[in-house]
């Protein structure tokens, strides 16, 4: 398949290196190399042409337009305008589809002519800002992207909007859907009727693929959605420390549509949060207020279960820290939007636009592309540290809302009182006094009790583990008094067997889970 033609405009030579850029990228990226070849005027050789004629003859010939608008305007003909301009005229006479790109966020320091051809365009087309080479080559990719699809070039369909293989109407809850357009009537004033048949209500909601239901439908109203997609639950984790780990203090799996999964999510976190209570100066009923607001859960809760890969066989993980709330989703953060400070605005980039929208018409969302920020403004509101959100690797794209202060101070103190009662356990166990149980003496102990806990050891590879060189100091201070505590026992009744193994009790067990839990040095 011959490959089309990018015509990528602009000879100012602030421009060179971005330029250089992009083509190089175009034409090593492993989709766009197979439909795209990016032309720069200065790769011509020299030949017995007037330039301008060449390079207009390049806009009649290319496929798209590629225009990128910097500070200079250039150099100009004896009609004072410049071949950027000539370029950028041409490509629209000629009907081309055209993708502009300006550097910089404000046109305060841009030649004067260059800010009239800025505006020329904004009134044509929707063009795209940018500081960076990074950032335009992301913008292009995705403007490139769009392209292949709309264009037909490239067939493939969201994840939400896929046909859901064996699932059919009966497999939908009508209760379920008629709730929701009730709701989305009452928020959104949506058209259709709560009493709407079901097959009008789905095809209005894009939630068919060629006749078949589509995936996003069974998230959105199926009778058992995991039925159909086994990791589209949310797995909710609530630690008392700032480590995680075991032992926790609340752990539930939550399942039903997507709706469901944000309702019951955001009940388990809220339910766990401190609150304050205000006065009543101004109702007769005391304000009470969460550590961390209830628009900001909800809206890292809705962003998880809204923007996952739902083909991946993880789950969304909402962990309940003694200082922060962290939710957590499989798939990728938006390449456009790395970087992007997100408290201001940005674009609405939706994994799964299927599911957004009916989110949004139940005002799950209040609007596309603010949520973020709102949560930004609402963190600032109460006092409390800007979020974090992004992508981390072996996670996928976790944000991290802080806890208030007053609380990790408590939970500081909560970590302390654990860290005294573990060691003094241990101490008890060793027969030894409390202070000479240090954290380092824990941790080499914790080191031979993970072994025996993995399977049956020898004397000798706890030993090891332990960093101890002498056999009967290991023997008299650690290996028999945590026998004798009953941490651990021997596998063969003759102690003296050269095929003794030793292997960890469930009450050494709960000792290493307590310790596990601990922040270490």
């Amino acid at each position: 398949m011959a490959r089309s033609s990018i015509f990528i405009s602009s000879v100012q030579k602030e421009l060179a290196d971005e330029r250089q850029a992009l083509k190089a990228f175009i034409h090593h990226d492993p989709l766009l190399k197979q439909h795209f070849e990016a032309f720069l005027f200065e790769d011509l050789p020299a030949q017995d042409q007037r330039a301008d004629v060449v390079y207009l003859d390049e806009v009649d010939r290319c496929a798209l337009y590629l225009g990128i608008f910097g500070a200079e305007y250039g150099y100009v003909d004896t009609n004072g305008i410049s071949p950027t301009e000539r370029e950028f005229d041409r490509a629209t006479a000629q009907g081309k589809e055209r993708l502009i790109y300006v550097k910089g966020a404000t046109d305060t320091s841009r030649d004067p002519k260059m800010t009239e051809l800025v505006r020329k365009a904004g009134d044509q087309l929707i063009r795209r800002r940018f500081e960076a080479t990074s950032e335009l080559i992301t913008e292009v990719y995705a403007s490139l992207v769009e392209y292949l699809q709309r264009t037909g070039i490239i067939r493939t369909l969201p994840f939400d909007a896929a046909a859901c293989p064996r699932a059919t109407y009966d497999d939908l809850d009508a209760q379920k859907l008629e709730d929701f357009l009730r709701t989305a009537r009452k928020e959104r004033n949506y058209a259709l009727k709560p009493d709407t048949p079901m097959p009008e209500a789905i095809t209005h909601l894009n939630l068919l693929d060629d006749g078949a239901v589509n995936h996003a439908a069974v998230l959105l109203f199926g009778k058992a959605p995991q039925r159909f997609l086994m990791s589209s639950e949310v797995k909710c984790m609530h630690y008392p420390t700032t480590a995680g780990g075991k032992p926790m203090l609340d752990y539930k799996i939550f399942k039903g549509t997507v709706f469901e999964l944000v309702d019951q999510a955001v009940a388990f976190v809220m339910g766990k949060l401190a609150h304050a209570t205000g006065t009543r100066s101004e109702s007769t009923t005391a304000p009470v207020t969460p550590e961390i607001p209830r628009e900001v859960v909800t809206e890292a809760i809705v962003n998880a279960v809204a923007h996952r890969d739902y083909a991946s066989a993880a789950s969304v993980q909402v962990e309940l820290f003694a200082d922060r709330l962290e939710v957590s989703n499989p798939g990728t953060f938006p390449l456009s939007l790395v970087g992007v400070d997100l408290s201001k605005a940005h674009a609405s980039l939706p994994h799964n636009p299927l599911i957004a929208e009916p989110l949004f018409l139940a005002r799950y969302i209040e609007k596309a592309g603010t949520g973020l920020m709102d949560m930004y403004a609402k963190c600032r509101a109460a006092g409390l540290p800007d979020p974090q959100v992004g992508p981390v690797r072996g996670r996928g794209v976790v944000q991290m809302v802080r806890r208030a202060a007053q609380v990790t101070m408590q939970v500081t103190m909560q970590e302390e009182a654990l860290t005294t009662s573990v060691l003094e356990e241990l101490a008890a166990a060793l027969d030894a006094p409390t202070m000479q149980v240090s954290m380092q003496v824990a941790m080499q102990v914790a080191a031979f009790m993970a072994l025996a806990a993995q399977a049956e050891r020898s004397r000798e590879v706890l030993q090891d583990a332990m960093g101890l060189a002498n056999r009967d100091h290991f023997r008299k201070a650690y290996l028999n008094p945590v026998m004798v505590a009953g941490w651990l026992v021997r596998t063969l009744p003759d102690p003296n067997s050269r095929l003794q193994r030793y292997r960890i009790t469930s009450k050494g067990q709960a000792w290493l889970d307590r310790f596990n839990t601990l922040p270490k040095p």
